[in-house]
């Protein structure tokens, strides 16, 4: 047990009471000395640091530069893309990676600098090396963004990997984003994260709570441009952040910084430079695009959790059907959470799973299996004797399979970073499907050691195959869940190759993008866990994870219909929206806490249904660009300080911007607006940014702003799709785009481009089909905000 381990420790004490607090410790120094077992013992270290630059060799898109005690290779990739890495570390292997990286940029080179130094000159950047080994980076104007001072390595005296530290400094303005999925932020603070995926557990509101989904990627925001920078390694490690201060004028700024130190594996780091749109761009180019969800899955989605949640599933469906409450999913639980997707026993007192799966889709509903890595190491499994047979699970130093207990009794795991076994795995999704199932979801937190948690799942020191690398759990462990839905995404798109595989996972690391989207565990209850949740998917989406959402009740509570509402109401403009039931079964339908209530969140679950159209053409283009489809209020201001620091609200796409309520009792509150018109989407109210105004927050809902301008696709009142218009502001143009799926298969849809302008008196609306070619819009068209009753607009024909 370490240091970190104890100090969380202590902090469940204090919020978990005395006897669980205890206990948790217990099962930390448990866990702890469990995974320490079979590890090499520490021996004397001995530090390193590059030195005096010695001479250089130039090569493709930069070169390699040589130090008395290290190289550092440097290359400039045709997406803009700056790549560096000591001791001769190249871009591949790599676990977030689409294969090994783009081909380097031909017009950089590597020429001389001043003081005996060297730098490379590209077109949205230029990177400097000094003599002792600091690399700074520059835009084309000459603007400072980042130094990275000489790293600083401790290797064993008797060899082997040693772990290393990177100190950074950064200009005084910027601000931290990333990191995965954090609860305190989305603006990352002063303090110290680490860089371990772990089962959070129940931790204090506030606190640097463990996380499921870490990332060493964050992203650096400034006036000058913003900077997302990657070191790829998959060992433990911590990030310290300090931002800096100015000095009002005076020319004492204090920069800001950023100190990394990690356990092991190689020091090699991307940085991409641009606004915050290009660097994710360019992030979805290295690491692979989103993946694409189905029409269905951007719906509302129910959780029925473990055996009592099953056969509590007929009344959760007859329930929404009866309050006329619209349900796109359901997600079942047979009670051992972290069970393979294999065959598994049929839910007792409901209809056999194909029945059932057939059942809900008449209703237009799927079904969803929730499954995980365990396979129960009983004898007579049919998955564990063809897991035996075929050799797929994590073995020790000595040859035995590694046997863990957890919420899926005694199990073993598979070893997902081996080739064979991940095709294994996704074989095993053909039973579910074959089931009726229509797509699946990950929860793997229970493999992650931590204070919080149970016994280690998978000691530290057990073996992995590490693509042919080997190694232990240390290097595999973040990447496992990775691994995981690598496995489940190809599986699912070889056994249905005309369907887009539903996939969302608990866990993961850089890259889980392009295998579905990330679900983080709720970490915190009430008011603060409403905050935390927002934080999580908001910092998820600056790490190029656009498909996120979180839960309606926290991991302990029993909500209060005020805090139930305001949490539903957040999730439905999430990019993924599932419910779930308070702490006892049962507890948490929206009918259960009064007529008021229930229409209230009638409201919010159809105004979920009614934007589905938008939703799927934000997730088109995330498809293409990387952006994400909850973004932060700075997005498209980055240099505009005051949003920078606005964290209770965020841009749906660019045409929405949603302000939940996050405080208890508010029935107003205070939005700061980008630059712009924006239409109250209730009243129809106008208001102008930038700035910040007071609005209406009544319990039926939570203010959204419809940017002056916007052309929205929305669900008719027939089922299909129409217009939603938002006029421009005098004398300016709007537009927006519509890319239509209504199923879930592979086929790319045309996307249509929609332009707004005044006329005189007159709103002008039509389709753009390219060079200045216009014409009638080919679906009904709604105009709001004209003071009117909103009624339907006819276009002027052009």
């Amino acid at each position: 047990m370490d240091g970190r381990d104890l100090v969380r420790s202590m902090r469940a004490v204090g919020s978990a009471g005395a006897a669980q607090g205890l206990r948790t410790v217990w099962t930390a120094w448990r866990g702890r000395r469990a995974g320490a077992t079979g590890l090499p013992r520490r021996t004397a270290e001995r530090a390193r640091v590059p030195g005096q630059v010695l001479d250089v060799e130039p090569g493709p898109g930069g070169g390699v530069v040589r130090f008395a005690r290290s190289e550092l290779r440097i290359m400039v990739e045709v997406n803009g893309a700056v790549f560096w890495g000591w001791d001769g570390a190249r871009p591949g292997p790599s676990y977030a990676l689409v294969g090994d990286g783009p081909e380097p940029d031909q017009r950089a080179v590597l020429e001389p600098g001043k003081d005996g130094g060297w730098r490379v000159v590209a077109e949205r950047v230029t990177v400097t090396v000094s003599r002792h080994g600091a690399v700074e980076v520059r835009t084309p104007g000459g603007v400072f963004l980042r130094r990275d001072l000489p790293p600083r390595w401790w290797e064993p005296t008797d060899g082997g990997r040693g772990r290393w530290m990177q100190r950074t400094e950064v200009s005084a303005d910027a601000r931290f984003f990333g990191l995965g999925g954090r609860t305190p932020g989305p603006r990352l603070r002063d303090g110290t994260y680490r860089l371990w995926n772990a089962d959070p557990g129940r931790v204090p509101a506030g606190a640097d709570t463990p996380s499921a989904i870490t990332m060493p990627l964050h992203m650096v925001v400034s006036d000058a441009a913003t900077c997302l920078v990657f070191h790829d390694s998959t060992w433990d490690g911590t990030m310290t952040l300090r931002e800096g201060a100015e000095g009002a004028g005076s020319g004492h700024d204090r920069a800001g910084t950023c100190e990394l130190r990690m356990d092991g594996g190689p020091l090699r780091c991307w940085v991409m430079v641009g606004t915050p749109a290009r660097v994710l761009r360019t992030w979805a180019s290295l690491t692979g695009a989103p993946a694409l969800p189905p029409a269905w899955a951007l719906g509302h989605h129910r959780a029925a959790a473990g055996p009592g949640g099953v056969r509590e599933l007929p009344r959760i469906v007859a329930g929404h059907r009866e309050h006329r409450l619209p349900l796109d999913a359901v997600h079942v639980d047979l009670g051992r959470h972290e069970r393979h997707p294999g065959p598994a026993a049929d839910p007792e007192g409901l209809p056999r799973p194909a029945v059932l799966a057939e059942e809900l889709r008449r209703d237009g509903i799927r079904l969803v299996s929730v499954a995980g890595p365990a396979v129960p190491a009983e004898p007579g499994d049919a998955v564990y004797d063809r897991g035996v047979a075929e050799d797929v699970f994590v073995r020790d130093g000595a040859g035995g399979l590694v046997r863990s207990a957890g919420r899926a009794g005694v199990s073993v795991y598979p070893d997902f970073t081996h080739a064979r076994v991940r095709v294994w795995w996704g074989r095993l999704h053909g039973e579910r499907l074959g089931q009726g199932y229509a797509g699946f979801w990950y929860g793997v937190h229970g493999q992650a050691p931590s204070a919080a948690s149970a016994p280690s799942a998978l000691p530290l020191s057990a073996r992995h195959f590490l693509e042919g690398d080997g190694g232990d759990h240390r290097e595999a462990h973040n990447v496992y869940a990775l691994c995981m839905a690598r496995a489940g995404h190809t599986g699912l798109r070889e056994l249905a190759p005309r369907s887009r595989p539903f996939l969302v996972s608990g866990s993961g690391w850089a890259g889980m993008q392009r295998y579905g989207g990330a679900w983080p565990e709720e970490v915190t209850d009430g008011w603060p866990g409403l905050r935390a949740s927002l934080s999580t998917v908001l910092g998820l989406g600056l790490c190029g994870v656009p498909h996120a959402g979180a839960g309606t009740v926290g991991p302990q509570e029993r909500p209060s219909p005020e805090l139930y509402l305001r949490r539903l109401q957040l999730g439905a403009y999430l990019p993924l929206f599932r419910t779930e039931a308070g702490r006892r079964v049962g507890y948490g339908e929206p009918w259960e806490f009064g007529e008021d209530i229930l229409e209230h969140a009638r409201v919010a679950l159809l105004e979920r249904r009614r934007l589905t159209p938008y939703l799927m053409t934000l997730a088109h283009l995330a498809r293409r660009t990387g952006a994400p489809v909850a973004r932060p209020v700075w997005w498209g201001a980055p240099d505009d300080r005051a949003l920078r620091d606005c964290e209770d609200a965020f841009l749906l796409g660019n045409r929405l911007l949603v302000a939940p309520v996050t405080q208890e009792g508010a029935v107003r509150r205070a939005v700061r607006l980008p630059r712009g018109r924006w239409y109250d989407t209730v009243t129809e109210e106008p208001h102008t940014g930038p700035g910040q105004v007071m609005v209406d927050a009544p319990l039926s809902r939570i203010p959204v702003l419809a940017r002056a301008g916007s052309v929205l696709p929305v669900r008719g009142d027939d089922g299909g799709v129409e217009l939603e218009v938002w006029p421009p502001a005098s004398g300016r143009t709007g537009g927006g785009l519509v890319i239509p799926d209504e199923g879930d298969g592979c086929d790319e849809p045309e996307v249509e481009r929609y332009t707004t302008r005044w006329e005189g008196n007159r709103l002008i609306v039509e389709r753009d089909f390219g060079e200045g070619v216009g014409g009638e819009p080919c679906r009904p068209v709604r105009v709001r905000g004209l003071g009117g009753d909103g009624s339907r607009a006819r276009p002027a024909q052009m």
